[in-house]
């Protein structure tokens, strides 16, 4: 039986991972604060997220290494919440090479959760694996969490692979799918801003199978970029989730407007009016298959 340990195992991501994996035969260890929201076949295990303690040892026994650790961005950008953003990646990273690095029987495969949002904004090319870095705060957070991650002294046996995550959709509470979709039901699904940002994506079925596709694919490593080959337009994407709700005009929303609207739920604007745009360069040279390669909220 092939052993795994996710730490951060209680967040959205993990738990499907979990699931995925104990259900082909892994034994899944999760490592977390608290054991609410684990995932029945995950076996808690205890830690801070920033101190070595006894969960080191689980290093031992464990093939994989998946780090799922962060605070949600998904949140008005004070500076509180930016401390917590920025530590909770950076210290679960240091922590875990600490605690890598110290095995006698490490890991063969490390992969650390990352985020697109390095990239700076484009809407001419999308960007590969080697694409230009951003400047803001949500690139500078991305590029420390890969600093700590890549400078880990850990064995050269280790291979590292950086997740490079866009935006998951899922129909699940709270994520951006439901919010869509419920824009696009009551008329208030059109363009923000003027429309043309880029937004990449994955849907949650090819989350666990990226992975698995990375484990079994030993070239693969250093970032990655997890999206979808379909990118689009917010205007487009916007008119895909009028088509899934049956409503054939939604109400733009001014960049000004925008801005208001994420002050009152709670979220950074720059979420929404940011051109994120990647391609899964890594992926689709290796022959990776997307299960859900287009934006089709109707047929998903």
């Amino acid at each position: 039986m092939n052993n795994m340990l996710i730490a951060g195992a209680n967040g959205f991501l993990a738990r499907h991972l979990s699931g995925y994996f104990a259900e082909k035969g892994w034994n899944v260890v999760g490592l977390a604060r608290h054991d609410d929201g684990l995932h029945s076949q995950c076996r808690y295990v205890h830690w801070d997220g920033k101190s070595l303690g006894d969960w080191a040892t689980e290093l031992d026994q464990c093939d994989v290494l998946i780090n799922m650790v962060g605070r949600s961005i998904n949140c008005r950008h004070t500076e509180e919440n930016k401390k917590q953003i920025l530590n909770s990646r950076v210290d679960s990273t240091k922590v875990l090479g600490e605690a890598v690095g110290a095995c006698e029987t490490p890991p063969k495969l490390w992969i650390n959760g990352s985020a697109a949002g390095i990239y700076e904004d484009t809407y001419e090319t999308a960007h590969n694996e080697s694409g230009e870095h951003g400047d803001g705060f949500i690139a500078d957070v991305v590029k420390a969490w890969e600093d700590e991650f890549f400078s880990a002294k850990i064995p050269a046996s280790v291979r590292r692979v950086a997740l490079r995550t866009t935006m998951v959709l899922a129909d699940a509470p709270g994520n951006p799918y439901r919010y869509l979709h419920t824009l696009a039901k009551f008329g208030l699904g059109g363009k923000v801003g003027n429309g043309k940002q880029m937004v990449s994506w994955v849907h949650i079925d090819d989350v666990p199978r990226v992975v698995e596709f990375v484990i079994d694919h030993d070239a693969l490593s250093g970032p990655v970029n997890m999206a979808a080959p379909d990118a689009v337009s917010n205007a487009e994407m916007m008119r895909r989730f009028r088509k899934e709700a049956g409503v054939p005009f939604g109400l733009p929303a001014p960049a000004w407007a925008a801005r208001i609207g994420a002050y009152v739920i709670g979220t950074a604007p720059e979420l929404i009016l940011s051109s994120n745009w990647v391609v899964p360069e890594k992926l689709l040279a290796n022959g990776f298959d997307f299960s859900k390669p287009e934006m089709e909220p109707w047929a998903w």
